[in-house]
């Protein structure tokens, strides 16, 4: 069997709300954004700037709606109000359709994004 990458889960265009480097880790996200596209607590996520170069990987964990927050060591690569695109992928044999889903600056959702459009 020969498994493939494959993006899973997508948010695009959300808004950092905090970056506290005193915190152990990871990134939090609003519930409501995780179950939206399937995310897990404690999934290995990429996180990645839309306005500069910080791309990283770490987990995510589950918060309050709005949320979008970097903790520990990955608060230093990214700022309050800076707007990134978190993905997630699994491993398969078979065909995934990702869910993707267009975030506001509340972090909100305003349009579903699947399957892969284009339109920002």
């Amino acid at each position: 069997m020969r498994l493939s990458q494959l993006l899973k889960a997508k948010l695009h265009h959300g808004h950092v709300t905090y970056a506290n480097p005193e915190y152990v880790g990871s990134i939090e996200i609003g519930r409501d954004l995780m179950e939206a596209v399937g995310l897990k607590d404690g999934e290995l996520v990429h996180v990645w700037a839309v306005d500069h170069e910080s791309r990283i990987t770490t987990y995510a964990f589950s918060g309050a709606t709005g949320v979008i927050g970097l903790n520990g060591g990955a608060a230093r690569f990214f700022n309050a109000g800076d707007r990134v695109i978190i993905a997630a992928f699994d491993l398969s044999d078979e065909p995934i359709i990702p869910k993707m889903v267009l975030l506001n600056e509340r972090n909100e959702i305003v349009r579903d994004m699947t399957p892969f459009s284009v339109v920002g």
